[in-house]
């Protein structure tokens, strides 16, 4: 099943569920648990230009798509909730100061840490999509300023996260 792309922008605005029958707001209030145990949610969030091995009815953007994003504050705000349930999901918050996008840790990372802070985690792929999505469609200093508070927990944590990963965050984070 093909999803066109009016249908991804109509459950972003909360007019359309998504393949489940879930409703975005619906899916913005999960706890910790359903959003760890729930596996087709994350490519309606933070869609891609490519199909998902893991979702095959999630929706794929298209350069209309694309365009009604970075073109639409409402649904770029939108775009930052969903941002900010995954940002406190893995124990980060977000913040403006002066213009300027700020992703530190919460004081709950440690606790929230566990939840995806292991090696080879299906985690890693989820951020990886969610900073490719946030580049994509009109948010990259969001992306710039997560990957880097990444490269943070990376310097500790650089035997779980690895390498390879950083890499792959890097990538998402600084392409266009």
């Amino acid at each position: 099943m093909t999803v066109s792309r009016n249908f991804l922008i109509e459950f972003y605005l909360g007019q359309r569920p998504d393949s489940a029958g879930r409703m975005i707001d619906e899916i913005l209030v999960w706890d910790d648990e359903l959003l760890e145990d729930t596996h087709d949610y994350i490519q309606w969030l933070f869609p891609l230009w490519e199909r998902s091995a893991y979702n095959a009815t999630a929706p794929l953007l298209d350069e209309a798509c694309v365009q009604a994003f970075r073109s639409s504050e409402e649904l770029r705000a939108r775009l930052k909730s969903s941002f900010s349930v995954l940002l406190k999901f893995y124990g980060f918050t977000r913040k403006e100061e002066n213009g300027k996008v700020i992703i530190s840790r919460s004081p709950m990372f440690l606790e929230k840490a566990k939840n995806w802070l292991t090696p080879r985690n299906h985690n890693f792929l989820r951020i990886t999509r969610t900073l490719k999505c946030l580049t994509v469609l009109g948010l990259p200093d969001d992306a710039v300023a997560f990957e880097r508070a990444l490269e943070g927990v990376y310097g500790e944590y650089r035997v779980i996260i690895g390498k390879e990963t950083l890499k792959y965050w890097r990538e998402a984070a600084f392409s266009s």
